[in-house]
């Protein structure tokens, strides 16, 4: 590897309310790069690795993106935990910047531009078939949304709320919140009140486990209350208290119960260099960048370039045969991911599989035609 390096960029939250997720990113993004590396580069040339802190604060991710784009001129960016980050990074990076970014984390959807590939689950994949699997199993009819007030939870409650009418439910209350409000007393109230058989919660870091914790206090699980959050698993399993979500359902991409040879494998080796809280989830986008990062390295690959215009065209059908989960592939013209997708329950403390649900398409809108170049 003899000529210059490439550089790749990751923007994460490795301190703040959500480092316990954007530490296992910079692990993650870490141990693939250097596994590459390992085996001789990508293209003839070392990956290098730049990775920002962006302390769970948009403005601070608006201005590590930047940075990558204007002073370390990187190839490619990585990163983003909630959507507002993602809008964060797009505008200095995408907008302006004209750079590839590829943006890990399950979200709302709805995401279209030229210069955006997103490889975490969206709604299609997540609510369209969870709420029929919830209704069906449990008999569920009732649903209450409490939700932190951003973009995410409002996309997702009006996915939820065409599913559960769809299949003859009804929402009985919607509230939101900021990201970090604590009582929700009032809320919890009236979720008792109401008759809800079900919490489909979209309350986010710190919120929601103050949130977790008053629902359970309320009584809320022992009268058989059923709680949903789409985006749990094994690393709030480990830090909230086990009886403030025994039998929570969950749906992503990956859980750690997950057992094909490739996933098991994947997740000793992290294990192995990374041992600690920030654990290998599908929750923190740490299996959305490692298809990100694999995706990208393939459409460089069939590109035989690092040309962005022929990376992008490449990565537009790009597949792994093998990842987190199982294989993952682009739908060509929706820079989103077709992937395996599993239904997870929150059993004695421990996340298990409880519905393997296959291949599921992203059905997001398709791109435009057009792609842009970089400026010089």
């Amino acid at each position: 590897m003899s000529q210059a390096s490439v550089k790749v960029g990751l923007v994460t939250d490795q301190t703040g309310p959500l480092s316990f997720l954007g530490i296992a990113n910079a692990n993650l993004a870490r141990m693939v790069v250097d596994e590459t590396n390992a085996a001789g580069g990508l293209l003839g040339r070392r990956i290098e690795l730049i990775t920002e802190d962006s302390a769970t604060d948009d403005t601070v991710a608006a201005a590590k993106a930047a940075k990558l784009v204007q002073g370390d001129r990187v190839d490619v960016i990585f990163g983003g935990i909630y959507s507002s980050t993602r809008l964060a990074i797009k505008g200095p990076a995408v907008v302006q910047g004209k750079t590839l970014y590829i943006y890990p984390e399950q979200y709302e959807g709805e995401e279209s531009d030229p210069l955006i590939f997103c490889t975490g689950p969206v709604p299609a994949q997540q609510v369209d078939s969870l709420i029929p699997w919830l209704m069906k199993h449990t008999d569920a009819r009732t649903f209450y949304l409490p939700s932190a007030d951003y973009i995410w939870p409002h996309v997702m409650n009006k996915r939820v709320r065409a599913a559960v009418s769809a299949h003859g439910g009804a929402i009985v209350g919607e509230d939101y919140f900021p990201v970090d409000h604590a009582d929700y007393r009032s809320t919890v109230d009236k979720i008792m009140s109401s008759g809800a058989q079900v919490v489909f919660n979209t309350t986010v870091p710190p919120g929601v486990a103050p949130f977790l914790q008053q629902l359970f206090d309320a009584g809320f699980t022992k009268r058989g209350g059923r709680i949903v959050c789409t985006y749990f698993e094994e690393n709030f399993a480990s830090l909230l208290p086990a009886e403030h979500v025994e039998g929570l359902y969950s749906c992503l991409d990956y859980y750690q119960a997950v057992s094909d040879p490739f996933s098991t494998a994947l997740l000793r080796r992290y294990d192995e260099r990374f041992p600690g809280s920030a654990k290998f989830t599908a929750g923190s986008a740490s299996t959305g960048l490692y298809r990100g990062l694999k995706l990208w390295e393939a459409a460089v690959r069939e590109a035989g370039t690092f040309d962005q215009v022929a990376v992008i065209r490449a990565l537009d059908h790009a597949r792994i045969a093998e990842g987190p989960g199982g294989a993952a592939e682009m739908v060509p013209g929706q820079h989103h991911l077709r992937m395996n997708m599993y239904i997870g329950q929150v059993q004695g403390g421990q996340m298990k599989v409880v519905e393997s649900l296959g291949m599921i398409d992203p059905d997001e809108r398709v791109q435009s035609a057009q792609q842009s170049r970089r400026h010089p």
